[in-house]
């Protein structure tokens, strides 16, 4: 009986690229021993912290990550509802990331979504299944780290099932992580509860994991809905504050939802500084197809995929075709970057995108930037 293709379908990932990344490592420069020693931590969600993982990974660094629990959109949020348990999407996708081969079967299986289960997340469904099994969401990772020889550790920032609320930048109250990531007008801040309304609490090897950390990587990612979130758990910023490590924020490209829409990348800084980090980023990454100079303008560096950029300061009167269409890059100015490093980050701009894909990285080009990034750390603690 032939088979329905239409029945399988695996979850596209900023990650894919890194295949040509991963066949070119021989002939790559690689860190010298005492680089691949560090530790290095990404904080993040399931959409751009993959990207820092398999990067870092490329180097020999020694990496974990801290993930986001406040998913509760898509395969994730029928599981939270129906079966009451904690998010298993963003972990997932790390845990692949963190796969020592990316095209064995299985890690590939994790990522197939299944029309005829209402588009469930095989990934998911096993988290959830393990956690049930085992009564432990923690240990339901680890028998995953051990099935995909992961190259790593994935920690949740909480165990607790926490909301996500969000006010936008014109002044309205959203609830929930997958109603505030498209927002139809960029957001302002966000915070989180615990189900029963109390302060959700940390999950202790999280924090240890960042407080020994060398390198402390936030994003790229979802600003208000991956990278923040993880900042909103009690103890997070106090113990990269307390970590020796230096912090690098991976600015995304572009706004392909509706959270930052509008938003510059010194916008994007501000948040981070808003929520906790004023401060605490030593280094700032940004995509820039120019030099950035006093009298280069204003840039993003790449075209809108509908065509041209959009000029709306809102979403509001976008349908959610051209929502969808909609992809501009975060812009970085001269004056934005001085802004910027006059409170402390050094702002590294770079052409990071992917010629293939305009929303996504180059692996290359990234993995030059971080080694960039390591060497100087090395030499501002010396």
């Amino acid at each position: 009986m032939k088979k329905s293709t239409e029945a399988f379908r695996v979850d596209p990932a900023a990650t894919a690229a890194f295949s040509a990344l991963r066949s070119a490592l021989p002939n790559l420069r690689p860190l010298d021993e005492d680089a691949r020693a560090l530790k290095a931590v990404v904080i993040g969600g399931g959409t751009g912290a993959p990207v820092s993982i398999r990067t870092l990974l490329s180097l020999g660094v020694q990496t974990s990550a801290v993930v986001a629990m406040a998913d509760d959109g898509g395969s994730t949020g029928v599981l939270r509802e129906e079966a009451d348990v904690t998010p298993p999407g963003d972990i997932r996708k790390c845990l692949v990331a963190f796969a020592k081969d990316p095209a064995d079967p299985l890690v590939r299986a994790l990522k197939y979504r299944f029309a005829v289960a209402r588009d469930h997340a095989l990934g998911n469904l096993l988290l959830a299944a393990l956690e049930d099994a085992t009564g432990s969401f923690p240990e339901a990772i680890a028998i995953c780290e051990k099935l995909v020889d992961a190259q790593g550790h994935v920690y949740p920032s909480t165990l607790d099932h926490v909301v996500l609320s969000a006010q936008t930048q014109d002044g309205r109250i959203l609830d929930g992580q997958a109603v505030a990531c498209h927002s139809k007008t960029a957001l302002a801040q966000v915070w989180l509860s615990a189900e029963d309304g109390r302060p959700p609490r940390p999950y202790e090897p999280a924090l240890q994991a960042i407080r020994e950390a060398d390198l402390i990587v936030l994003g790229p990612g979802s600003l208000f809905t991956s990278i923040i979130p993880n900042l909103l758990i009690p103890g997070v910023v106090e113990a990269i504050r307390a970590s020796r490590g230096r912090v690098l924020f991976v600015c995304a490209l572009a706004d392909v939802q509706g959270e930052t829409w509008g938003l510059t990348a010194r916008e994007h800084f501000e948040a981070l500084t808003a929520h906790g980090m004023e401060g605490l980023i030593d280094y700032m990454l940004v995509h820039s197809k120019v030099p950035l100079r006093a009298e280069s303008p204003a840039t993003g560096s790449f075209a809108a995929i509908s065509g041209a950029e959009l000029e709306h300061a809102s979403t509001s009167d976008l349908n959610d075709d051209q929502l969808i269409k909609g992809v501009r890059p975060i812009s970085i100015s001269y004056a934005d970057m001085l802004a910027i490093q006059s409170r402390g980050p050094i702002v590294i701009s770079r052409n990071l995108v992917d010629a293939e894909q305009p929303t996504w990285h180059s692996p290359f080009a990234l993995r030059d930037a971080f080694q960039n990034v390591i060497k100087l750390s090395r030499a501002r603690r010396s």
